[in-house]
């Protein structure tokens, strides 16, 4: 047996209103306090019954359609996120390895003037001589 206070207070107030009689009143108010249901049910309320119910799950359905609306746009987001951080990656791995080629050429061209300046001192010697 469940409790509904409310549900008492209503059919109590209701039943004043009506007939005019206290102990009436309070005698309905007490019998639908104390009238079997569950806490999730409180006796007359049933979404058959109760308009409000029927309203709030379409409700329901429709904030959680929205709700899938916005994770796949975010999951879209992310992936293409994703996407463009790859992008970036390979285009910095490309850069890097053409500076890398860069400086061994120039390594590679420093060591044949060096080594054309010391052919060339040489020549200058035996021409000295």
């Amino acid at each position: 047996m469940a409790f509904n206070i409310l549900n008492g207070i209503l059919n109590g107030g209701l039943t004043l209103l009506t007939t005019g009689n206290p102990v009436a009143a309070v005698a309905n108010a007490v019998t639908s306090t104390v009238t079997p249901g569950t806490a999730g049910n409180g006796g007359n309320i049933a979404p058959n019954t109760d308009p409000t119910i029927a309203a709030q799950q379409q409700l329901d359905q429709a904030y959680e359609w929205a709700q899938l609306g916005l994770n796949a746009e975010n999951m879209r987001h992310n992936l293409d996120m994703e996407w463009q951080s790859t992008l970036f990656n390979e285009a910095e791995d490309e850069k890097t390895e053409q500076m890398r080629e860069m400086n061994t050429l120039r390594d590679v061209a420093m060591k044949q003037r060096e080594a054309d300046i010391s052919i060339l001192k040489e020549f200058i010697k035996t021409v000295k001589d």
